[in-house]
C-alpha cells in the first residue's frame, strides 16, 4: 500500500472507521490508537458526543501519513 492522504490504503481505512470508530486505525496497524478511539466514542455516544469521536477517526484514518 502507498502512503498518505488519499491513498488506497487510507480510503479503506476511512471506510472502516466509517462504521467502527477506531477499526480503521486497526488496518492501518495502530491498535493503540484504534483502542483509544474506540472507547473514546463508546464512552461519548452515551452522552450523544460520540460522533466528535467518531468523524476523528475517519480524518485520522484518511490523513495518516506513515513515518
Amino acid at each position: 500500500m502507498s502512503n498518505g492522504p488519499g491513498s488506497t490504503g487510507n480510503v479503506l481505512a476511512a471506510i472502516c472507521s466509517f462504521f467502527i470508530p477506531g477499526l480503521g486505525q486497526l488496518v492501518q496497524g495502530r491498535p493503540i490508537m484504534a483502542l483509544i478511539q474506540f472507547v473514546l466514542a463508546a464512552i461519548l455516544w452515551v452522552f450523544l458526543l460520540g460522533w466528535l469521536i467518531h468523524i476523528w477517526s475517519i480524518l485520522d484514518a484518511a490523513l495518516y501519513k506513515r513515518g
